[in-house]
């Protein structure tokens, strides 16, 4: 004997599945849209200000800057750059100024002569 259920309870049985799982997708899809994974593309400088682009930097430790000349990884501080890299200053522009200081790592220079 082959048992049949009208669809419109099929219907109300899948979406009462669907609502019991939707916190936990609204969760997973907030949680990929405020990964450091989300801004893997990175930012363009010139949608912040200064203290803008700095706050950020400071929040996310790092941020990757998207901009024709200069696509690398800003940092808060040292401690993001590896044993064979020093910290130096560069400019990116900015909403509010062509030239915002940020920091970078960048290789260490030869010592050998």
């Amino acid at each position: 004997m082959i048992l049949e259920i009208p669809a419109g309870i099929l219907v109300a049985v899948f979406v009462l599945h669907l609502l019991r799982l939707l916190p936990a997708l609204l969760l997973i899809v907030a949680a990929m849209a405020f990964s450091p994974s989300a801004s893997a593309a990175g930012v363009d400088s010139r949608a912040y200000t200064c203290d803008g682009l700095h706050g950020l930097v400071t929040a996310n430790r790092f941020v990757f800057i998207n901009y024709p000349s200069f696509t690398d990884f800003v940092v808060a501080n040292s401690s993001f750059c590896s044993s064979g890299e020093i910290l130096q200053l560069r400019s990116v522009p900015t909403s509010d100024t062509p030239e915002c200081l940020v920091n970078y790592c960048r290789k260490r220079p030869s010592t050998s002569n």
